[in-house]
């Protein structure tokens, strides 16, 4: 993807990376919510409906793609490990883990231009995603840098692998992921992250927009 493309340059600008969680949110607020993460100022959203079959998970992007019609004011949708409903939609992205569709295949199924992720949970992990071929991947994720009852089954990472990842330098924006929230956030930033991923406690606040703006306010706009 090139880096003057639109997609790349909202992708560079981003700092919060929302997901739009059917283990957290019911049917009945799903699209309030994703119009919520949208007014909060993510500059992602995921859709993430693990517990889903295809069809339900189909229907669920299908109810809040009008909310990013505007192209040149809407984050930057993806969904997660779906490779074929991302292919029905052109103007939605993929988000794919370690044991996923490989990369290098979801890009030749999807093309250039198609906003793709990768989940990374080790410093090799982190390393192999950078040394993938140019265009392959788009930005990649670390963590879970706490322990998440969104993945419980996986082992945090700590600071740590975000010191190591920060000292890389790399050359694709990568997010923090996993257990962190507005109180944590100041450790994850002071250890080099620059951009977050907030699940439960944006999820599960009273005001899910508020707390991607309070969330906004501790991350570095450089």
């Amino acid at each position: 993807m090139s880096n003057s493309s639109p997609h790349a340059r909202a992708l560079n600008a981003a700092r919060f990376y929302a997901i739009l969680d059917t283990g957290y949110v019911p049917r009945s607020r799903w699209r309030p919510t994703c119009a919520a993460l949208i007014e909060g100022g993510a500059g992602l959203v995921q859709i993430r409906a693990k517990r889903e079959t295809p069809a339900e998970r189909a229907a669920l992007l299908e109810e809040v793609l009008p909310l990013f019609a505007d192209r040149t004011a809407a984050p930057i949708l993806v969904i997660n490990d779906d490779l074929e409903l991302a292919a029905r939609h052109p103007l939605v992205g993929l988000h794919i883990g370690q044991e996923d569709t490989p990369p290098e295949i979801a890009r030749e199924r999807l093309g250039p231009g198609r906003i793709i992720g990768l989940s990374t949970h080790a410093h090799a992990q982190a390393a192999a995603a950078l040394a993938l071929p140019p265009g392959v991947i788009d930005y990649f994720a670390v963590g879970p840098v706490f322990s998440t009852q969104t993945k419980p089954d996986y082992t945090p990472v700590g600071l740590t692998l975000v010191r190591e990842v920060a000292a890389m330098r790399p050359r694709l924006p990568w997010f923090c992921i996993g257990g962190i929230t507005r109180a944590t956030i100041a450790e994850v930033v002071a250890a080099g992250a620059r951009r977050v991923v907030i699940v439960s406690d944006v999820l599960t606040a009273a005001d899910p927009a508020g707390a991607i703006r309070t969330a906004l306010k501790s991350l570095p706009t450089g």
